[in-house]
């Protein structure tokens, strides 16, 4: 396979065939975000792409799943995402999920016929960063969605019939904005009603301008069991019945794993133990992203 710089792909998709359909993210201007800084975003000619899925077909003889990378391939022109998908449809029957990265601006430029079609196509998955329902939270960390941006394409994208991945940070509020930002994303989130939801927990890299927020006194991280106390706070808020729950990334302190709203009350109480000290933290040095 031929890629270009450092590939991301959400944890899940570990075992899938990974087709850059873009390079880069189009936005990747968010304050925390250290990913795709070695490239400037651009959309692959699609017969690069569809050579690239022949490479594929001609070295592996089953392909269960894909995933159409880097950050944002939704945002690609509809007649390109066609000639992917059919592509995919064609000589790749035995593929049971294609999924990509989708922001909320590449959503919401979309029409919902447009969606439906991509649906009727093969596409199974969407995966989009929420990271906070705040819109201060949003606008501080540069990040160019609202959280009625957010709402609105999770709507979009559920009268399409395909499943969406929402991911949240923990801490993304520091501690100026902590109990804002666990109430407000535990409210989006239960608007947005995504079938899997992934918590990860704010790790500032170097060189990302948070880092330099940091060093400046404008931004105070929390530590771990503030942490904890935030993500007990963000759980009492969410009202997302069906959701599958996972706070089980290398970024995170403890692990929780539940279905909303059947093991929240659960996963409340593992929170109330860890803040007690009656369960393990997660190292920093064992932490990553």
């Amino acid at each position: 396979m031929r890629y270009e710089g450092i590939v991301y792909r959400p944890p899940s998709e570990a075992y899938s065939l990974i087709v850059q359909v873009t390079i880069g993210c189009s936005q990747n201007t968010c304050a925390f975000c250290s990913m795709y800084k070695d490239k400037k975003f651009r959309v692959r000619d699609v017969k690069d792409v569809i050579e690239d899925f022949a490479i594929a077909r001609a070295t592996y003889s089953s392909v269960s799943k894909i995933f159409l990378a880097d950050g944002d391939a939704l945002i690609c022109n509809m007649d390109d995402l066609k000639i992917i998908l059919e592509y995919i449809q064609e000589h790749f029957p035995e593929c049971k999920q294609v999924t990509c990265y989708g922001s909320p601006k590449s959503i919401l430029k979309k029409t919902q016929e447009e969606l439906n079609i991509l649906k009727m196509l093969g596409l199974s998955m969407v995966y989009t960063g929420l990271e906070s329902g705040n819109a201060k939270v949003l606008k501080d960390m540069e990040k160019t969605a609202s959280p009625e941006d957010m709402i609105q394409g999770a709507d979009k994208i559920h009268k399409a019939g395909i499943r969406l991945s929402v991911t949240a940070i923990s801490g993304l509020g520091g501690r100026d904005m902590w109990q804002e930002h666990a109430i407000d994303t535990g409210k989006v989130l239960s608007k947005m009603k995504p079938e899997y939801i992934g918590l990860l927990t704010l790790m500032v890299e170097p060189e990302v301008l948070l880092e330099q927020r940091i060093k400046e006194g404008r931004f105070q991280v929390l530590n771990p069991y503030d942490i904890l106390v935030e993500t007990k706070l963000m759980l009492l808020h969410m009202d997302c019945q069906g959701s599958i729950f996972r706070s089980n990334h290398a970024s995170n302190y403890v692990n929780l794993s539940g279905t909303l709203n059947r093991d929240k009350n659960k996963m409340i109480e593992e929170l109330d133990q860890a803040i007690q000290g009656n369960i393990h933290l997660k190292s920093e040095w064992m932490r990553a992203l």
